[in-house]
């Protein structure tokens, strides 16, 4: 398969960390970012350029835009993945801390969108791209303790679907449902049983290929992972 230009936020851990590098050993240039320094560091090493690995909170839509104007004087992405999340711990709505609830919001919401207003018009531009925003299990269903998480990947779902509705021919946005997987995550909420489920490693020896056959004619299709 010919080389392809992916971008991925939230590559510091989980699903983004094990993506990258199989997309790296397949032999595709792999655009991503984290909050963490030493964890990009960490990535950058590992995978060296023509990959690179940057500091950003996707939550700061400056920081992102600037970024993004960076990664983009080398041309514009065949693939970008919206993967960067975070979870609020365990709790009834009416118990969940305010800010806890705002950063949820924040970086689930905003930062789909803020990553998607920097990368897209570049894509528009040439005519063709990819983007995936991944939702959740709990995008399409809910748990209790986790409603601000619900919410905010409903939010992914409906925000990506009216997206794709938008977008000129040639181009596709799809909301993926990633699956049940063990991560960091997945522990904050089910505890030692989340070691029950596939790790991101193997999720992603499976993703990886799926996610590069995805095209225009998914455009706007609510797909699930293959597990």
């Amino acid at each position: 398969m010919e080389s392809k230009r992916i971008v991925i936020t939230g590559v510091s851990r989980g699903l983004g960390r094990a993506l990258t590098s199989e997309f790296v050993q397949q032999g595709h240039v792999v655009v991503g970012c984290g909050r963490s320094a030493e964890a990009i560091q960490e990535m950058s090493r590992r995978h060296p350029s023509p990959s690179r690995f940057d500091v950003v909170d996707v939550s700061d839509f400056e920081s992102v835009q600037k970024w993004a104007d960076d990664v983009l004087k080398q041309g514009p992405a065949d693939l970008l993945i919206n993967n960067a999340a975070t979870i609020n711990p365990n709790a009834e709505l009416w118990e969940t801390d305010v800010d806890t609830f705002a950063q949820v919001v924040d970086i689930n919401i905003k930062g789909v969108f803020h990553v998607v207003r920097a990368y897209t018009p570049s894509m528009i531009a040439r005519g063709e791209g990819v983007i995936v925003n991944l939702s959740s299990t709990w995008g399409r269903s809910v748990s209790p303790q986790v409603a601000p998480y619900c919410a905010t990947k409903w939010a992914v779902e409906g925000m990506t679907r009216a997206l794709a509705s938008e977008l000129p021919h040639g181009l596709a946005a799809i909301p993926l449902n990633p699956g049940i997987i063990h991560t960091d995550m997945l522990e904050s909420c089910f505890g030692p049983s989340a070691s029950a489920y596939p790790s991101p490693e193997d999720w992603a020896r499976k993703a990886a290929p799926f996610l590069l056959e995805l095209g225009p004619h998914d455009n706007g299709d609510p797909l699930t992972a293959p597990s």
